[in-house]
């Protein structure tokens, strides 16, 4: 009840009731810690900090959520494809939980309204909200439990946004697409790939097509951010 109370004051009171409205709108229930909630939609450029000086964002809300999402995801299809192989199961997963994915996902499901973030860059802000929409199932696991996390993906972002029969047949190697796309075209690809100079933890990758360059991206490893730059590259290709 006191959690509810709180809520209540945060939602109609507050000068962050707007937020709340607009979470418990998305969440289907009432959160009992905001917080979390807010934290999860806190990027780094924000620069917020708590009373000790240490940085307030969703970095180790995301790096939760990503291990919670992750187990969710290979649970249902472990169920739902009792005959497929661990290769497909694999391979379904990461077309469902790759960061592009869950930004158009977030996006849809209204998330980009809560982002706390100072950047002015689309595809920044797109990249952001893949991070952003981990964090927030790290937030749920931590408010309601792994049942209530596991209800939400399932029912709101599986049934409601996944199309698993075209996502089965759906070509999720964007690199291997564009390298077939230059190859008929007689064009010449050149990925620059390298540690961000910002943040040593994540690659940031540029794509050239010819001597013009294309299309760019980050992740947490070579591979993503390549993936995540050939991506924006076929897109401004429209290929």
């Amino acid at each position: 009840m006191k959690g509810f109370l709180r809520f209540l004051v945060k939602r109609y009171f507050s000068p962050d009731r707007s937020f709340a409205k607009h979470l418990v709108k998305i969440l289907g229930f009432i959160p009992q810690r905001t917080d979390l909630f807010e934290l999860a939609f806190t990027h780094k450029s924000s620069a917020l900090t708590d009373s000790k000086g240490a940085p307030l964002n969703y970095e180790r809300l995301e790096y939760l959520g990503d291990a919670v999402l992750g187990a969710i995801i290979a649970e249902f299809l472990f169920k739902k494809y009792p005959e497929k192989n661990e290769g497909f199961l694999t391979k379904m997963r990461s077309k469902i939980v790759n960061g592009e994915s869950l930004a158009v996902m977030a996006y849809h499901m209204g998330l980009d309204k809560l982002l706390n973030n100072k950047l002015n860059n689309e595809q920044a802000t797109r990249h952001i909200l893949g991070d952003a929409f981990e964090a927030f199932i790290g937030a749920i696991y931590l408010d309601k439990g792994y049942r209530s996390a596991k209800r939400f993906v399932i029912r709101k972002v599986v049934h409601s946004w996944i199309d698993l029969e075209n996502l089965e047949k759906c070509e999720t190697n964007y690199k291997s697409q564009l390298i077939e796309w230059a190859q008929k075209s007689k064009k010449d690809i050149t990925f620059y790939t390298d540690v961000e100079p910002y943040d040593p933890t994540r690659f940031i990758s540029f794509v050239s097509v010819g001597d013009t360059l294309f299309g760019s991206g980050t992740g947490i490893s070579k591979k993503e951010a390549e993936q995540s730059a050939a991506y924006e590259t076929l897109q401004e290709l429209q290929v």
